[in-house]
């Protein structure tokens, strides 16, 4: 039979050779981000994630007015409305799968299954609109979900002493609170690694209780 001429099947794609899991890698962990609504989530995880982060942006439409509160943002055009995904390799052997959040209230009902198995959290905040980041901590406190709380810097971010800051969101003394520029790959990467020893520091408390 001649099959010449005749289209023949494409063959099957793979993952592009630098989104290969590590040879070396020994574990995987979860962390999830979250944070209200335009806090720097989907930025946090593209600038950090050592592959190409999956995102799940979409363009703001006037469905979203008088639902999504734009206070303080009115030059955001996007958002998320399912999750975003990025991995990193915090050493040869330890590698986190980043899984960002919706940041509104009416995608809230898709956290349960984010939160599935995840080891901690960084709840990021906006200074300039602490405000809706109440209702997020409070949820992860319920859920019982280990978290750090990660300051993201703005051009017109105004600044407070980090006491301040958690007494305003009423924080436990132990929950740490760093600053940091969502932007930049250093930053975030530092806020995962204060994640990581906070959850170390919790386990260690664990095992000689």
């Amino acid at each position: 039979m001649d099959f010449r001429g005749s289209e023949q099947p494409a063959p099957a794609a793979g993952p592009r050779s630098e989104d290969a899991l590590p040879a070396t890698a020994a574990a995987a962990v979860k962390v999830v981000i979250v944070g209200g609504f335009g806090v720097g989530k989907t930025t946090l995880v593209g600038s950090v994630s050592e592959i190409r982060p999956l995102t799940t942006e979409e363009t703001m439409t006037q469905a979203g007015v008088g639902v999504d509160d734009t206070a303080g943002i009115g030059d955001k055009t996007s958002t998320t409305v399912a999750m975003d995904f990025g991995r990193i390799s915090i050493n040869e052997e330890l590698v986190l799968y980043l899984f960002g959040t919706p940041g509104q209230e009416r995608f809230w009902f898709l956290w349960r299954g984010l939160f599935e198995g995840a080891l901690g959290a960084v709840v990021l905040v906006d200074t300039r609109r602490l405000e809706v980041s109440f209702d997020v901590i409070g949820r992860l406190e319920e859920r019982g979900v280990p978290f750090v709380v990660a300051v993201n810097s703005f051009p017109d971010t105004p600044g407070y002493p980090v006491d301040e800051l958690r007494a305003a969101l009423d924080l436990p003394e132990a929950v740490p609170i760093v600053m940091c520029d969502a932007r930049e790959r250093a930053s975030s990467r530092d806020v995962l690694m204060t994640l990581m020893r906070y959850l170390q520091t919790l386990a260690t408390t664990r095992e000689a209780s």
